[in-house]
């Protein structure tokens, strides 16, 4: 232990060939005398639930130790062995590519580079506890550095990490980023704004904090003294990840004027934001300490995604910017998402979160009709669950007293929940059974009773085809110079029980060539479903269309019998008469 003490990890980070998409990495270690030292690269980021196999982008690995070269070999795929001969001070030497767009993995051009640091950093086996510092060498055009990482006092772009769970859910944005500040819940937050738009500062540093406050009311603390938000700015772009004290958002640079970009970024605030709690302190027990060369499997996304999605509608709603009618048509979407994929009949919420190394991140073209997505079914959960609460208390508890208990709980137990915990807690707080709940809904497949737990609320909810009286195909596809290329079947539909398959290259609908019957139609997109081809809409229910297509070469006649369109969609309105009781769960549930 007095040896491990002395141990000594530090980075500097370069970048000499920027436009290349390159960052030039020295890691020096001191202190560590052994035969050999072994360094490992994460396989996966936190939050993100796939090996992605970081350690494909390094290059020109080597070492030296007291000042000389020395073997250097590869042991696992990102395991590189060096044989120090128990010299004290190693100096190893690496690059790694980054031209990946996301929140997730690293991303470097003549721009800026955002480095995502599970894609950048090593650690040396069995020394994930160990501190760590971090020097940025920005490029010659380049001037700013962004992270929620520890500054070192009087050092210029140096940063301390206590641990390298620390280090690795801290990413660092370098460049000339837009950066600004705001002060919400006591709390100092940070933007930083790569790639421009048409953002208003004054705006968002208002409705940001709102947000912020609201969220903070839930769990009666916030567990930062400062919080910073990496945002990049692309043509079109989305998505978010979770930190301790930071999130990296993607958004699209000319949507914060229209009412749907600006609604979709607060959004996107809300989530993330949201994650403070809810995945990083209460968080399932699976996740954390991490296994980093493995997958860390947990039945519990639902709760940790799923609410979150719930809580960003909560969260916006709560702050004033959707009245109570958007609000319902929100969650009513999202129920309708749920009811309109077939896969939710075939997939459990707490399979779909096992099963996110496996599919989740790695869809093919039948995932809808196989599985559900854990964001998707865990907001449903978490919409029933917060009306069975509120009903069962007559209004006095809610699902945000279970957040905040369970909160506390993985708190002062420094570990996370399982999955018997967190029912416990809202059996707990409701004072009622949750095991039929469970079944059905966790880790069962039944029908969802939106009609009933929506009626505890006095709302009523209107359930209507999504296209009454057309038919469909249930096929979509993508056109080529060769054609229409079948990419998807949905389950059940004319296109499966015909045996459309998916890669079949559409020629002709009913003796009409594609082109002709594409003619009138004005495409956006080379992504198409056949039931918009007018030849297609003009049929009805239980009409024929015979199709002509190739398959591996060959010709082939498909007949399609049209089938009515399985899908739904909800309309959720207040009940001007409702009860007494009913008032009370919605005043619990929607503050009115």
């Amino acid at each position: 232990m007095a040896a491990k003490a002395q141990v000594k990890i530090g980075f500097e980070v370069s970048f000499k060939e920027p436009q290349a998409h390159y960052a030039e990495v020295q890691m020096n270690i001191s202190g560590l005398a052994k035969d050999y030292v072994d360094v490992k690269m994460p396989v996966w980021t936190p939050g993100s639930y796939l090996v992605r196999e970081f350690e494909k982008s390094v290059e020109e690995f080597k070492a030296t130790a007291a000042g000389k070269s020395v073997k250097v070999e590869k042991v696992r795929k990102n395991t590189w062995r060096i044989f120090s001969a128990k010299a004290a001070n190693i100096q190893i030497n690496y690059r790694v590519y980054a031209f990946e767009i996301s929140v997730r993995t690293p991303f470097i051009d003549e721009s800026h580079a955002f480095l995502s640091p599970t894609g950048i950093f090593m650690h040396p086996d069995g020394m994930i506890n160990s501190p760590s510092t971090v020097k940025i060498i920005p490029f010659s055009t380049w001037s700013k550095v962004s992270t929620g990482l520890t500054p070192v006092a009087g050092e210029q772009f140096t940063y301390k990490a206590t641990n390298f769970d620390i280090l690795y859910d801290s990413p660092i944005e370098v460049g000339n980023q837009d950066t600004f500040e705001f002060t919400a819940a006591g709390v100092r937050h940070e933007v930083a704004m790569y790639g421009g738009g048409n953002y208003d500062k004054e705006k968002l540093k208002v409705d940001m904090a709102k947000i912020v406050e609201k969220e903070t009311e839930v769990y009666g603390e916030n567990p930062n003294k400062y919080y910073l938000f990496i945002v990049h700015n692309f043509l079109k772009g989305g998505g978010g990840l979770e930190h301790l004290n930071s999130t990296t958002l993607g958004a699209t640079r000319n949507a914060y004027n229209t009412a749907e970009g600006y609604k979709g970024f607060l959004s996107l605030v809300a989530h993330e934001y949201h994650h403070l709690w809810n995945v990083k302190r209460l968080r399932p027990v699976a996740l954390g300490p991490f296994d980093y060369d493995n997958e860390n499997y947990t039945t519990n996304l639902w709760v940790a995604e799923g609410f979150t999605s719930y809580y960003e509608n909560k969260y916006l709603h709560r702050a004033g910017f959707t009245d109570v009618n958007e609000f319902l048509k929100d969650l009513a979407s999202g129920i309708g998402t749920v009811l309109n994929t077939p896969g939710s009949k075939y997939q459990s919420a707490a399979s779909s979160s096992y099963d996110a190394w496996i599919i989740g991140y790695r869809p093919n073209e039948n995932s809808k009709n196989n599985s559900i997505s854990y964001y998707s079914k865990g907001e449903v959960i978490g919409i029933l669950m917060d009306l069975e609460i509120i009903n069962a208390t007559k209004g006095a508890k809610s699902l945000d007293d279970v957040m905040k208990a369970m909160y506390l709980q993985c708190k002062t137990l420094k570990r996370g929940y399982t999955d018997a915990e967190f029912k416990a807690m809202v059996e707990k707080i409701s004072g009622i059974s949750f095991t039929n709940f469970w079944a059905k809904y966790v880790n069962g497949v039944d029908d969802i009773e939106y009609v009933k737990y929506f009626g505890y609320a006095g709302v009523n909810v209107l359930t209507e085809n999504a296209t009454p009286g057309k038919p469909v195909t249930g096929a979509s596809g993508q056109l080529t110079n060769d054609g229409l290329v079948i990419t998807s079947t949905t389950r059940n539909s004319a296109a499966w029980i015909n045996g459309l398959n998916v890669n079949d290259v559409v020629l002709s609908l009913d003796d009409t060539s594609l082109s002709d019957a594409l003619s009138t139609v004005r495409l956006k997109s080379p992504l198409i479903s056949l039931d918009v081809i007018p030849l297609v809409a003009k049929k009805n229910i239980g009409d024929v269309l015979k199709l002509k297509v190739i398959r591996d070469g060959l010709e082939k006649e498909i007949s399609l019998t049209l089938k009515e369109n399985p899908n739904v969609r909800l309309k959720a309105t207040v009940n001007e008469n409702a009860t007494p009781a009913q008032k009370a769960v919605l005043k619990k549930w929607a503050g009115i």
